[in-house]
């Protein structure tokens, strides 16, 4: 953000004062803006003013209160700014912390069951709640199938998400691409939009396999200081990526259009009825408020249907149950050990996460799941610790129903090489092409960078 903002200066400064950019209409009387602001004029030919570090407003005339005024935490949770600090892994410049029962960046997930109101209200809305409906699945199923597949963790990769088109603003500098559509994604650039002279825009996910996707959550953004979202939009989906077919009406005589956001941060949960089973997504804007921009998130889970979280991220499998082959502590101190009831799933903290003592690939994290049950899929995830990026790159399963016998888990006959993650954030996901019954699950690491540290998720039922 620093930086945009000293190009904006030195663009004004020496470029404009010669008149090289006197015709584009780039930038405009910065007197206008206050506090030093730089004044801006948008291709709408509105103004707008890009203010400097500490001012806020339409014209900087207003002193920012700091991240958490307004609050920005959802079921009315504390919300604390975080110190500038190189240890952990906390990308916002606040925590909210959550109230029972809530998990999530914002507070905005409800723990083990997604839920919507009736009329499709946004979450934050007071409302009785009802679990999301489902002619397709069992009552017990449906509730279940509503785990968020990946595009605001990270699961769903950059590479997946593709768009018909993309806005390109600010002299070319910002580039409103489809992968920066992610659920609560922060920065000046921060969501997709869909480039001015697209009639017919569109956003694509590929799953990569034939999922079984239950509903979506949108999210608008806001560019250049005003807000921008879908207000309705269609949903197609696709097995091979070249047929697709739109949800229809409930009277089956045409496509179904869903009402969108109302606002650029609010969230807006629309559920399908039936779930798709599908392949690929695509979400196509049919009216916007000033421009198609769009962030969300898809809702659904593994055509059985047994991919819930058992229970690491929120906290149902207990400390004690997690357990590792060895712990490393800083300095040699209890006080500072990455130990392994830390190796949860989004953990945050200045330590918060699992790292061995030792890189040997004799290291292990064990899971209790305290009684046997089916495990479809993993989550892992890295972390970091004084600014050094830590993560296990690729590693084995092993399975066990007492603790003592272990069996490794195979595909094709031989020990199967799971990827791993690739930086210190991002959700990396892998399902179990056979799905084993277990009481026990050991994460064996193979590779690493730097130390091996591991946060986790199982997924199953």
């Amino acid at each position: 953000m620093q930086l945009s903002r000293a190009l904006a200066a030195l663009c004004g400064v020496v470029l404009c004062a010669s008149g090289l950019f006197a015709s584009s209409g780039d930038f405009c009387d910065s007197r206008l803006c206050l506090n030093g602001g730089t004044c801006l004029i948008s291709q709408d030919n509105d103004i707008y003013c890009l203010c400097p570090e500490g001012f806020t407003g339409q014209v900087c005339n207003e002193t920012e209160n700091g991240p958490c005024s307004p609050n920005p935490c959802h079921q009315d949770a504390r919300c604390q700014v975080t110190e500038d600090t190189h240890r952990g892994d906390i990308f916002t410049p606040y925590i909210c912390h959550c109230p029972l029962g809530y998990s999530g960046t914002h507070c905005e997930i409800v723990n083990e069951t997604i839920y919507y109101n009736l009329e499709g209200d946004y979450l934050s809305t007071p409302a009785v709640l009802t679990p999301a409906p489902n002619s397709g699945l069992s009552n017990h199923l449906a509730s279940r199938c509503a785990t968020r597949l990946g595009m605001e963790g990270g699961a769903i990769a950059d590479s997946q998400i593709s768009a018909s088109s993309v806005y390109m603003g600010f002299m070319g500098l910002q580039r409103w691409g489809p992968e920066l559509a992610r659920l609560h994604r922060t920065g000046i650039v921060n969501a997709w939009t869909s480039s001015n002279y697209d009639s017919k825009p569109w956003i694509q996910v590929n799953l990569l396999r034939k999922m079984r996707v239950s509903g979506v959550i949108t999210q608008g953004a806001s560019r250049a200081g005003r807000a921008e979202y879908l207000k309705t939009f269609k949903v197609a989906y696709s097995l091979d990526g070249r047929k697709f077919e739109f949800i229809q009406d409930a009277s089956g005589s045409g496509d179904k259009e869903f009402l969108g956001n109302v606002d650029n941060s609010g969230l807006k949960v629309n559920m399908f009825s039936p779930a798709l089973e599908a392949q690929y997504i695509r979400l196509y804007p049919v009216s916007c408020y000033r421009g198609c921009t769009l962030r969300f998130e898809l809702l659904g889970c593994e055509l059985h249907g047994c991919s819930e979280p058992l229970g690491l991220k929120n906290n149902s499998i207990p400390d004690s149950q997690i357990t590792a082959s060895s712990s490393y502590k800083m300095w040699n101190l209890r006080a500072f050990g990455w130990y392994p009831h830390l190796g949860r799933l989004d953990m945050q903290g200045k330590i918060n996460a699992w790292t061995a003592q030792s890189n040997s690939n004799k290291e292990w994290l064990q899971v209790d799941l305290g009684t046997q049950k089916q495990v479809t899929g993993i989550i892992t995830q890295g972390a970091r610790d004084f600014g050094h990026i830590q993560y296990v790159a690729s590693y084995k399963v092993a399975h066990s129903n007492d603790g003592v016998q272990w069996t490794e888990y195979e595909e094709h006959g031989t020990s199967k090489v799971f990827r791993g993650n690739l930086d210190n954030n991002s959700h990396k996901k892998n399902i179990f092409e056979t799905p084993f019954m277990a009481r026990y699950v050991r994460v064996l690491p193979v590779s690493w960078h730097n130390r091996i540290t591991l946060r986790l998720e199982l997924l199953g039922c």
